[in-house]
């Protein structure tokens, strides 16, 4: 939920602040950090056109989803 809020709000300099990121349009919720860890590591291996499939699965429009997690 950090990451989420640094991204969106911009106060870490970093990837987000440099290219202008400024919605969640993807999330996936696990149990424990081990697990989250190997899928970020796993995603971060595929090519753009998989992750952009992977997005509009579920977010077609690509809204921003920060809310839906904050609430």
């Amino acid at each position: 939920m950090f990451a989420a809020f640094t991204s969106t709000t911009k106060v870490i300099p970093g990837f987000t602040r440099r290219h202008g990121v400024d919605r969640l349009v993807w999330f996936e919720i696990y149990d424990d950090p081990a697990t989250a860890i190997s899928r970020e590591k796993e995603l971060k291996k595929w090519r753009r056109d998989w992750k952009i499939r992977l997005i509009e699965e579920q977010n077609l429009e690509w809204r921003d989803l920060y809310e839906t997690i904050v609430k």
